[in-house]
C-alpha cells in the first residue's frame, strides 16, 4: 500500500476488519516513501500509521529499509510467525537511483525521460540494455521448477484425498470450479413454481429472504453478509452462521458499516474461487460502493448485491435515504446486472440469475413495502427469465403499452384493468431487468414491446429519463424528477403521481 491508499477510506473500512477477524494470513506492506503526486504528502499526511494499524489489532513491524531485501525477507519472517495481520512499514525513495528525480514526485506518474534514464543507468552502474536480464539475476527469480514441483505435491495430495473420500472431493472441485449443484435446475424450477401456486403478498426484501432459505440448503459455498442492516434487508437465513475472530466456520460476515470494504472484499472472496459471496445494504447506500461494483464489473466477477428499500416508499426516512437515481445508474453500468422484482416469483427467478451467473455483479433491488403477487401461467413464469414479458394482454393488437418494475407493476396492472373496462386495448409488461431483456433476440423483444406500437407509458419510482430508451420521446414517464421527501409512503406515492389515477389520465392523455 501506498501513502495514497492509507488516506482512502476503504483501507480503513477494510483493515479495521481485518483486525476484528484476526485474518493472520494477511500481510500488507506500506511502501512510505512520503511522496504523491502533489508533492511532500507531510502537508496532507501526518498520520501515525504505525499506531493506527496496532489500534485496529495489528502486528506492525516498523522502520524497515525497503531497499534491503535481507531486511524485508527477515520481516516477513516475523509477520507469519505472528497469528494476527502484519503491516510491515518499509520506507523507500521513490524513484530510487535516479540522480535528479528520486525523492521527488517528478517521478511519481511521469516518465524519466531519455536523459535522466541514462543518467541512472550510470548512477546504478546498470549496463544492461532494455529488457536485458542478467543470467543469474533471471537464475534468483526464476521460480518454474520450484512452482512445478509444489504443483506435483498439491496434485499427488489430492489425488490421494480423492481415492480416500471421493464424494467431497468431487464436492470440492465442484465448488472451486463454480458449478452449481447436479439438481440445481430441477430444484430451483419447482420452487419457483410452487411460489406461482401459493401467492403470497409480501416484501421483495421478505421474499429475498424466502428465496435465500430455499436456495441456501442447496449452497454450502453461499457467504453472505451485509453492512450492520441485516434485520433490514433480511439476508440471513435459517443456515446462516456468523463468521467470528474465534470461528472461521461461519457463512455470513457481519461487515458493520463498512459498505464500500464489504463490496471490496466480496471481490475479493470471488477472485479467490469457491464461494458465492452475496452482501447487503440500502439501495441509497450503494453511492458508498460504487467503485468496487464497477470494479466487479470491469473484473467479471460475481458479487451478488441485495440492495433493499428501493424507493420513495422508505416513507419518514426521507430524500438522505430515499433512493432516485441509484437504479439508472446500475443499469447504465457496463457488465453490471440490475433486477427489481415485483413480487415473491420474480425475486425467486432473479436470485436464480444471479447464483448462476459467474461473469459479472448482479444487483438485486427490493422493496421495503408489501407487494402484491400477480397471476402468471407457466409460460410467461419461464419469460420472467428474459428480464421483461407480457405480464397483462388484450385482445389482438395493443394501443398502449405500459412498461413497470417494482413495486409499480401492481399499479399498472390496476390501471391497464380500468383502460380495459373503458374499452382501450392495453398491455402490461412487467420488466424487472432491462439489460437481461436487451440481449434478447429481436424476435422476442418485438413481440413483448412491437415496433409498431408507440403509445408507451413507463412506470417506475425512480428517475424518469432512463426510461425514455422504451418509451420514445413520444412516450410518458410516470417517475421522479427531483429528490424525494418525508412523509408516510401511501402519501409519497400520491404526491408523486404513482397513482392508478394518474396512470389512467396520462394514458388518456397520450391516447387522446
Amino acid at each position: 500500500m501506498g501513502d495514497g491508499c492509507l488516506m482512502e477510506g476503504i483501507s480503513h473500512e477494510a483493515c479495521s476488519l481485518a483486525g476484528t477477524l484476526g485474518l493472520g494470513k494477511l500481510i500488507a506492506f506500506w511502501d512510505d516513501n512520503g511522496i504523491s503526486i502533489d508533492g511532500e504528502v507531510e502537508g496532507w499526511f501526518s498520520d501515525d500509521t504505525p499506531k493506527r494499524f496496532e489500534a485496529y489489532g495489528w502486528h506492525v513491524i516498523p522502520a524497515v529499509d525497503g531497499h534491503d531485501f535481507e531486511a524485508i525477507n527477515a520481516a516477513i519472517i516475523a509477520a507469519k510467525a505472528d497469528p494476527r495481520p502484519t503491516l510491515i512499514c518499509t520506507k523507500t525513495i521513490i524513484g530510487f537511483g535516479s540522480p535528479n528525480k528520486s525523492g521527488s514526485h517528478d517521478c511519481h506518474g511521469a516518465p524519466l525521460g531519455a536523459d535522466e534514464i541514462a543518467a541512472t543507468r550510470k548512477q546504478l552502474g546498470w549496463e544492461y540494455g532494455p529488457f536485458e536480464i542478467p543470467t543469474e539475476i533471471y537464475a534468483e527469480w526464476d521460480a518454474k521448477e520450484a512452482g512445478a514441483a509444489k504443483e506435483a505435491a498439491w496434485n499427488e495430495k489430492l489425488a490421494a484425498y480423492e481415492a480416500a473420500y471421493p464424494a467431497l472431493a468431487a464436492e470440492f472441485k465442484r465448488r472451486v470450479n463454480g458449478e452449481l449443484p447436479a439438481e440445481w435446475e430441477e430444484k430451483t424450477s419447482q420452487i419457483i413454481a410452487d411460489l406461482q401456486a401459493n401467492p403470497a403478498n409480501i416484501a421483495s426484501r421478505k421474499a429475498s429472504q424466502n428465496a435465500l432459505e430455499a436456495f441456501g440448503a442447496m449452497l454450502p459455498e453461499f457467504l453472505g453478509g451485509s453492512a450492520d442492516l441485516a434485520p433490514s434487508n433480511l439476508t440471513m437465513w435459517s443456515g446462516s452462521k456468523s463468521l467470528t475472530a474465534d470461528d472461521a466456520s461461519g457463512n455470513y460476515i457481519h461487515y458493520g458499516v463498512r459498505e464500500f470494504g464489504m463490496t471490496a472484499i466480496m471481490n475479493g472472496i470471488a477472485l479467490h474461487g469457491g464461494f458465492v459471496p452475496y452482501g447487503a445494504t440500502f439501495l441509497m447506500f450503494m453511492e458508498y460502493a460504487r467503485n468496487a461494483m464497477r470494479m466487479a464489473a470491469l473484473m467479471k466477477v460475481q458479487n451478488i448485491q441485495v440492495y433493499t428499500h428501493d424507493s420513495i416508499g422508505l416513507g419518514e426516512d426521507g430524500p438522505t435515504h430515499q433512493p432516485v437515481e441509484q437504479m439508472a445508474s446500475l443499469r447504465l453500468t457496463p457488465n453490471m446486472s440490475t433486477w427489481r422484482p415485483c413480487d415473491q416469483v420474480e425475486s425467486a427467478v432473479a436470485w436464480k440469475f444471479a447464483i448462476e451467473r459467474k461473469d459479472g455483479p448482479t444487483a438485486l433491488i427490493f422493496s421495503r413495502q408489501n407487494l402484491a403477487q400477480q397471476e402468471r401461467s407457466t409460460q410467461q413464469v419461464a419469460d420472467i427469465a428474459k428480464g421483461a414479458y407480457v405480464l397483462k394482454d388484450c385482445e389482438g393488437k395493443p394501443e398502449l403499452i405500459l412498461i413497470a418494475t417494482g413495486s409499480e407493476v401492481e399499479l399498472a396492472v390496476s390501471a391497464a384493468q380500468q383502460l380495459n373496462e373503458a374499452g382501450h386495448k392495453v398491455r402490461v409488461v412487467s420488466m424487472p431487468a432491462t439489460d437481461v431483456f436487451d440481449k434478447q433476440d429481436e424476435a422476442y423483444r418485438e413481440s413483448v414491446l412491437p415496433s409498431d406500437v408507440t403509445a408507451r407509458i413507463a412506470i417506475e419510482a425512480g428517475i424518469a429519463d432512463f426510461w425514455y430508451k422504451y418509451v420514445g420521446f413520444g412516450g410518458k414517464i410516470i417517475g421522479m424528477t427531483t429528490f424525494g421527501e418525508s412523509a408516510p409512503a401511501d402519501e409519497l406515492f400520491k404526491m408523486f403521481g404513482f397513482t392508478t389515477e394518474n396512470v389512467v389520465n396520462t394514458a388518456k392523455e397520450l391516447l387522446a
